[in-house]
């Protein structure tokens, strides 16, 4: 587990790399592909398209490395030289000059301007071709900017060449030339002129002046006057317009890198009137993060100017900063090794002066770490912590003082955040002296937990983090005897955050903290242990970190407390209605590790919360009190002790009274009432699971009161929450009904069983669909014996309401929820064969059940919310196999071989239809019957053809989502006679469908079924009389037909019916034809156009049928919709180009012309004479109008 000093925050102590595929690379492996992309430069640059492929390969090949830009490092060179080499080339066009410099943009700006600059060739000879370049360059040109950039980084090398730059002028007037201008006033006009541009080759001209004024030779001559003309700058300008806000940005820039590059005792004197300068420009009331940054940066660079550079002899240092050595050495020798400053050093530090000019800078610095953006506050944070290093102990002890004070809870959340970043950076750097650790740890403590609503959210994740970073600075900085006084308390916040924060980066951060915590304190009790089961990737998952890695945390007893409280204090009343339900269950979960605890402290606490004035507060309060308390009667199991005896009577009398007096201050009313009805609802599930002494007690009747008021008012609620709400209405009702209305014997109350069943059968027949809903629900949640007796009454109001709704196409909801509830009174009751129908699931009503579940599998209701029928029909399927696998357990012998037959061709037609989720659903319930052992299913209608189709391997292997998958199955099951109907129904809507790869599996499967019968007469034969079938019972419903006419098209299109066409008038063709004759006189346009298509499919036919079919065309040739008279011609004239057998070639010409030639979509008083000639010509009858009648 050993990490170099080295490591960045966040890695981790073992070393872990972060996610993302460039963290897995090893090398360059793209080397070769590289040499190739950047030798084919003078090949691509005359083409646009082929320019801007390559360079898009090369963005993709580079930014791969982003992460790693390290492993460029041995390729830098040769890459740079070959395209040098095209850049110095005298024949290399200007196009590809430009090229070449995008491509070492490219490569700088994955591997950082810094390092890469270094690599460029800075010899005398490379002075003037470099400025001779860029004197040939348009400031103004937006597309060649990178040229521009990598030109001034280059000119920036080549500006430390050890020589005066006079004697290059005098080299060059020697030489026969005459210089224009001396180099050194050619080179400062450039920098001076691109410091003022708006785009990037700004920051490469900052960078220029860092190096070229830092020369002993230019800074003689120009630095004074450059920074009057910098500073001039800077008090002309405004950071109103956008020209001005680049111009300041430039000046900023140029000062910050001299200042950082520059010797302080040639700066130091022009320190204080910049300072002054930047003082009267108030830049941090600026709008511009950039140009506040800016001016952060600038100001520490004056502070570290105005101070000697030096290490300070009294700060702080750990004696051995490595890892492995920690680990192996003991605890004396590490803290034996830990430096103090020796007194003659601290007094002969503090004797020397502090310019006044300092406190003015650390002032601004302060002011910086509150700034609304976190990269103004980290670069106060670094400001801070560098200055600080160069002070007196006593000065910087007062600068940590005055840092305190941004953990005011007067401060906004940036101050903390701010104030964070910035003890961070002292601790780093050893500044911040242990006697302040008393002061300090309690504010990070508190940072940890930071949070501050504001309106429906909260700020303060990014104070969170900061604190953790806070905590891992600290571990490398402090020797473990200085911490020792703080490992409890650091430790568990750090576990805290980690396990309980909201957002996903404070979790890792922290985890990542206290990793490097353990691995170098060294004291944090059970660090190991807790960090294999808290690693960074575990605390990524919310659910995982609440409900299982806390309880292995608290099972140490020095965190179970501190857990305990954290979640009672700061997430049962968080503002996110998630937490506040996750820190609930976690506070079940948490009981069995502290039950007195949490009985005598915990339970009392929250009570008076629980009817409380703020709405999160109370609901987070009341199901944490349902949650401990179910817990408590749990662990009381164990012992047999009823949790009365755990938790103290005032408690009992308390929960009892927390619905009245939300009733009597009408909390369940309003936005609170989203909230209220179900945390209430959960408490008298929980209390009702807890076997609470509440029996023939007010509060019971109180309690059904709430539950039927908050059934009959879903209504109300918004569409979010309403599923929420009812749901914990029923799991209520269901605990509370098997709790306190079961009598001595295990009967039910009658009283309370008669009112309960019929005023639930009552809510059936309400005019509201949630109502109807939760009725529904509550009757399939009821217990055995209050359901005795009443099951046929029941069956009846949920039968009708589904028959009677579905009939209408209204209560879509209603209808899925009775469906569930038929099942859950079936599962409920149980079965026996010679059983009362009025009790239990017998031979007598099994049928009605059946029958109820069969017809809604057939429930396709449209809204415009879409299919909303599949939510019934998938309903009906999770229904269908729960009663059967119920009834082929208890009494098989019931289920009919009808009912079996039905029920397996429904779900076949299921499985073929064309949205994936509902085919999924069905042909993973046909599998689990058709593959179930114990108990069998009996009476499946060619079990053994279907094993074959699908053997056991598929229940896991077959992926029903995937269309390429499901289809090549389920064609198979159109060989078998009683399934065929129902499969090739299902696959009309697939095949004849909008999805492209739906419909491309399924055709491609049914015409792989179809070449496999297309010899065999008998078979096909019965196929056709399917299909017919099909079209008959369907031919009144849209929903299939258009489907099915499509699918027929495909067909005829494909010749699978070629065996028919050899005899003249088949009877498939003619009934075939008939149908479609039906659909013809349809208004319809899509149904229409899909009939066309189908009559010029039917010409292939022999005999009398083809003239019938022609007829037919030519009719609608005249249709009073021009669209189907054109499309009409269309088809027609691609037809006969198809079947030339079809009309007399002497004809053929002519028909064709014609057809082609009109416009069909003309009145039809143009057009009829054309159609009649064309029926003269194919030698068919002219249709007459029929008069209508008056």
């Amino acid at each position: 587990m050993a990490v170099s000093d080295t490591d960045s925050w966040g890695s981790g102590g073992e070393g872990r790399e972060p996610d993302g595929i460039a963290c897995v690379l090893s090398g360059f492996s793209e080397s070769s592909e590289t040499r190739a992309l950047i030798s084919s430069l003078p090949e691509v640059h005359e083409d646009t398209v082929t320019t801007e492929s390559a360079t898009q390969r090369f963005l993709v090949i580079m930014n791969r490395y982003q992460e790693q830009p390290h492993l460029l490092d041995p390729h830098l060179e040769w890459m740079l030289n070959m395209i040098l080499d095209l850049i110095r080339s005298e024949n290399s066009p200007p196009a590809l000059v430009h090229l070449s410099f995008k491509f070492l943009y490219i490569i700088c700006k994955v591997r950082g301007y810094k390092i890469f600059m270094q690599l460029f060739p800075h010899e005398v000879a490379d002075v003037h071709p470099v400025l001779d370049l860029l004197s040939r360059q348009d400031p103004t040109d937006s597309e060649t900017w990178e040229t521009r950039y990598m030109l001034l980084l280059w000119l920036s090398m080549t500006c430390l060449i050890p020589f005066d730059l006079s004697r290059l002028d005098g080299y060059l007037e020697s030489g026969g030339g005459i210089a224009a201008e001396p180099t050194m006033e050619c080179i400062l006009a450039i920098a001076k002129s691109y410091l003022l541009v708006s785009d990037s080759p700004r920051d490469a001209a900052s960078v220029l002046v860092s190096k070229f004024m830092t020369r002993p030779d230019v800074k003689q001559k120009h630095l004074g006057d450059f920074l009057d003309w910098n500073l001039s700058t800077i008090s002309q300008t405004s950071d109103q317009s956008m020209r001005d806000i680049m111009v300041l940005d430039g000046a900023l820039q140029s000062l910050a890198k001299l200042f950082k590059h520059g010797k302080r005792d040639d700066l130091l004197q022009y320190a204080p009137a910049i300072l002054q300068c930047l003082e009267q420009k108030r830049l941090s009331e600026s709008s511009q993060a950039r140009l506040r940054k800016l001016g952060v940066k600038l100001i520490q660079r004056l502070g570290l100017t105005f101070l000697k550079p030096r290490l300070a002899a009294w700060r702080y240092q750990r004696g051995s900063r490595s890892l492995a050595a920690n680990l192996t050495m003991s605890q004396s020798a590490t803290a034996a090794e830990a430096v103090t400053p020796d007194m003659d050093i601290q007094e002969q530090e503090e004797d020397y002066d502090i310019p006044e000019e300092v406190e003015t800078v650390i002032e601004h610095l302060l002011v910086g770490l509150k700034d609304k953006e976190t990269i103004v506050r980290w670069s106060a944070a670094k400001g801070i912590g560098r200055v600080t290093g160069r002070l007196p102990k006593e000065l910087a002890d007062e600068v940590v003082g005055s840092l305190l004070d941004c953990f005011s809870f007067q401060e906004t959340d940036n101050a903390w955040h701010g104030g964070c970043l910035a003890l961070a950076e002292l601790g780093r750097r050893g500044l911040l002296m242990p006697s302040r650790l008393t002061d300090v740890v309690p504010l990070i403590i508190k940072s940890l937990t930071y949070e501050e609503k504001r309106g429906a959210c909260s700020v303060g994740s990014n104070v969170r983090d900061a604190a953790c970073y806070v905590c891992w600075s600290f571990a490398r900085a402090y020797e473990p005897n200085e911490l020792s006084l703080y490992v409890t308390q650091i430790a568990s916040a750090l576990l805290i955050t980690a396990v309980f924060d909201r957002s996903v980066n404070c979790r890792r951060a922290a985890s990542a903290a206290f990793q490097e915590n353990v691995g170098r304190q060294g004291t944090f009790p059970h660090g190991i242990d807790i960090l294999t089961a808290a690693d960074y990737y575990a605390v990524g998952n919310l659910n995982n970190c609440y409900l299982n890695i806390s309880v292995y945390i608290a099972g140490f007893q020095e965190y179970t407390h501190a857990m305990i409280d954290h979640l009672i204090a700061m997430k049962i009343n968080h503002w996110d209605g998630v937490i506040r339900e996750l820190a609930t269950k976690a506070l079940h979960n948490l009981t069995p590790q502290a039950p007195d605890y949490m009985a005598t402290t915990v339970l009392p606490q929250l009570l008076p919360m629980a009817v409380g004035l703020d709405l999160h507060n109370r609901h987070g309060a009341i199901m944490a009190c349902a949650e401990i308390t179910h817990a408590l009667y749990k662990l009381g199991l164990q012992t047999n002790r009823p949790v009365v005896d755990m938790i103290s009577s005032e408690c009992v009398d308390a929960l009892k009274n927390i619905h009245q007096m939300l009733h009597d201050r009408k909390q369940y009313r309003g936005f609170g009432g989203e909230l209220m009805r179900p945390a209430m609802c959960c408490l008298i599930e929980k209390l009702s699971l807890s076997k609470m002494p509440f029996k023939n007690d007010q509060v019971i009747t109180d309690w059904q009161g709430l539950i039927d008021d908050t059934l009959k008012s879903l209504h109300l609620y918004s569409s979010g929450a309403k599923d929420g709400i009812m749901h914990a209405a029923i799991s209520a009702l269901s605990a509370l009904c098997e709790e306190y209305y079961k009598t001595q014997t295990g009967q039910a109350d009658s009283q309370m069983q008669d009112v309960l069943v019929s005023q639930y059968i009552e809510g059936l027949e309400s005019p509201k669909t949630l109502t109807r809903c939760g009725a529904a629900l509550a009757l399939g949640c009821l217990p055995r014996f209050m359901i005795h007796g009443k099951v046929k009454q029941i069956f009846e109001g949920l039968q009708q309401m589904c028959s009677i709704s579905q009939k209408e196409g209204s209560f879509i909801e209603a209808r899925r929820d009775a469906i569930r509830a038929i099942a859950q009174v079936c599962v409920t009751a149980g079965v026996c064969a010679h059983g009362s129908p009025d009790s239990i699931l017998c031979s007598e009503n099994i049928a009605k059940v059946y029958g109820t579940l069969l017809e809604s599998m057939n429930d396709y209701t449209t809204d415009s919310r879409g299919d909303v029928g599949a939510w019934v029909r998938e309903a009906a399927m999770t229904s269908l196999m729960d009663v059967t696998m119920l009834v082929a357990a208890g009494a098989p012998e019931i289920l009919s071989p009808d009912l079996a037959t039905r029920m397996m061709c429904c779900l076949a037609q299921q499985a073929a239809e064309k949205i994936d989720r509902y085919r999924a659903h069905a042909g993973n319930i046909f599998l689990r019957l058709l593959h179930s052992t114990e108990p069998a299913v009996p009476h499946i209608p060619h079990r053994e053809a279907l094993l074959n189709i699908f053997p056991v391997k598929t229940t896991t292997s077959l992926n029903w989502n995937a269309p390429s998958q499901a289809f090549q199955y389920i064609t198979q099951l159109l060989g078998l006679p009683q399934y065929q109907y129902h499969t090739l129904l299902g696959l009309t809507v697939s095949v004849g469908g909008m999805t492209e790869s739906t419909v491309h599996f399924s055709s491609l499967s049914l015409f792989d079924y179809l070449r496999g019968i297309q010899d065999d007469q008998v078979i096909l034969a019965q196929f056709g009389d399917t299909l017919l079938s099909i079209f008959r019972d369907n031919i009144r419903n849209d929903r299939v037909t258009v489907p099915f006419l499509k699918m027929l098209n495909q067909m005829l299109a494909n010749s699978c019916f070629e065996i028919f066409t050899t005899q003249e008038n088949h009877q498939f063709c003619v009934d075939l034809l008939a149908l479609c004759k039906e659909l013809k006189k349809s208004r319809d346009v899509s149904k229409l156009l899909a009939c066309i298509a189908v009559f010029c499919g039917l010409i292939q036919f022999q005999g009398e049928v083809r003239k019938k079919v022609l007829s037919q065309l030519l009719m609608m040739l005249c249709h009073s919709f021009p669209v189907i008279r054109k499309t009409t011609a269309s088809h027609m004239y691609e037809m006969l180009l198809t079947y030339d057998d079809v009309i007399n070639p002497e004809v053929l010409d002519d028909v064709m012309t014609l057809l082609s030639d009109t416009n069909w979509e003309s009145d039809l008083a143009t057009v009829r004479p054309h159609r009649n000639q064309l029926c003269d010509w194919l030698g068919v009858a002219r249709p007459q109008v029929v008069a209508k009648a008056s």
